[in-house]
């Protein structure tokens, strides 16, 4: 029965295309690659779906549909090849987990094909006749597949061009800023300070920022590709040359701090071990808020298991008996192999290690209506692709027939007809 759905367990059908699907190098890898195929495929003096042949007595023949995308189908012949061409060059084991993905890609290509029909992007004879071009000259097999593969290709190009690009404002308002994510709140506003002060964001980046994958400076860039609905707040309403700050509970951190008691210790081996509980915390404010009331006595097992970050929290804190090395940090060894028996540390800074949760700090530097630039316009084009995708997908008919029996079969079709070139 055909419905409306975004997953076809039958084969595994999901929503494939990811970030940034359409970027130049990805169509130009495709484009190599069936260089390759074909190159192959000559070599070996066969062409592209030839041997196939039929199931066996026993087994219903090529043609019948596997797969259904609206008022598309797509049969067993069809699907061989795909599977075949996508993973020329992949071991048995890589071609098996490539079995969903090329179904996969049949569907993505067949709702490209439909969607920019319905917007009325259409290759001219021109286009068309290049592409039958490129299968002479390549000495691509002249199939179905290939001409839809090549086809496809065209049209993403088309309608970013001339369907999505115009839709795209261009000047448009944007925001030039710089950002660096700091431990806490605390943190951030002391960085706010400085900055308001005359501080110099690179050189309170180098001394503050956490997350040092992340430069500075993020450029001029459009409200649409700031990466929070937050940063976008900040970064459009502040006052050029002022900061604000972001909560994100989310964001990893290169620091952390922690809360270790030592509960006793075993000096009579050739190695030293010692019993130790702790406390993983993401901040030195926080590492001191759960400190004082340790100090008044709360329970140490309960605010670990509410407020560490480290795996033990599920287990009240508790480390057991360990060794120099085994916690990952010499940070960590250095206090829990010297400190005194049943004495709670103060917070001990760890940057060897990583937690979640921080504040971005995010300086406006300037704020106007610009022309978009090359690579900007390229990433807004992708998101509207993207966008436009996830439409065409949520109105349409996805079916699937193919069994996994069938897709087995479809899988020792290939690997038999290669073990015979």
């Amino acid at each position: 029965m055909s419905k409306k759905k975004r997953k076809d367990t039958s084969i595994g059908l999901e929503h494939v295309p990811g970030k940034h699907q359409l970027s130049k190098w990805q169509r130009q890898e495709k484009i190599r690659r069936l260089v390759i195929i074909a190159a192959a495929v000559l070599l070996a003096g066969v062409a592209g779906s030839a041997g196939y042949g039929y199931y066996d007595s026993n087994v219903k023949p090529f043609n019948e549909t596997v797969i259904g995308v609206n008022n598309s189908t797509f049969d067993m012949k069809y699907y061989i090849e795909a599977l075949d061409v996508y993973t020329r060059d992949m071991s048995e084991e890589q071609i098996r987990q490539a079995a969903t993905p090329v179904g996969n890609q049949i569907v993505y290509d067949a709702l490209v094909r439909q969607g920019a029909s319905e917007q009325g992007v259409e290759l001219s004879k021109i286009e068309v006749d290049d592409i039958n071009r490129q299968i002479e000259e390549r000495g691509l097999p002249d199939t179905e597949l290939y001409h839809d593969i090549l086809t496809t290709m065209a049209l993403v190009d088309k309608l970013a061009e001339e369907y999505l690009k115009p839709q795209i404002p261009n000047p448009v308002e944007q925001a030039h800023i710089q950002t660096m994510l700091v431990e806490s709140e605390q943190v951030a506003d002391e960085v706010i300070a400085r900055i308001e002060n005359g501080g110099n964001f690179t050189a309170l980046t180098v001394e503050f920022s956490r997350y040092p994958e992340i430069e500075g400076d993020l450029g001029w860039l459009p409200r649409e590709l700031l990466p929070d609905p937050l940063f976008q707040e900040v970064a459009f309403n502040l006052t050029p040359g002022k900061a604000g700050k972001v909560q994100d509970d989310s964001a990893v951190k290169n620091i952390g701090y922690w809360l270790i008691e030592v509960i006793d210790q075993d000096r009579d081996d050739d190695e030293e071990e010692v019993e130790v509980r702790a406390m993983l915390l993401g901040s030195e404010a926080e590492a001191l808020e759960i400190k004082a009331k340790l100090d008044k006595g709360e329970d140490f097992a309960s605010l670990a298991k509410e407020h560490s970050q480290h795996q033990s929290k599920d287990d009240d804190g508790e480390l057991g008996w360990i060794k120099k090395g085994d916690m990952g940090s010499e940070t960590f060894d250095i206090v829990a192999f010297h400190f005194p028996l049943n004495e709670i540390s103060k917070p001990v800074k760890d940057k060897s290690i990583q937690t979640t949760g921080g504040y971005w700090v995010i300086k406006v530097v300037a704020r106007e209506e610009r022309e978009l630039d090359e690579k900007t316009l390229a990433w807004l084009i992708d998101e509207a692709f993207n966008k436009w995708y996830e439409e065409q997908w949520g109105k349409s008919t996805i079916d699937s027939i193919m069994d996994a029996e069938q897709q087995e079969w479809a899988i020792n079709k290939v690997l038999k007809e290669r073990a015979t070139i």
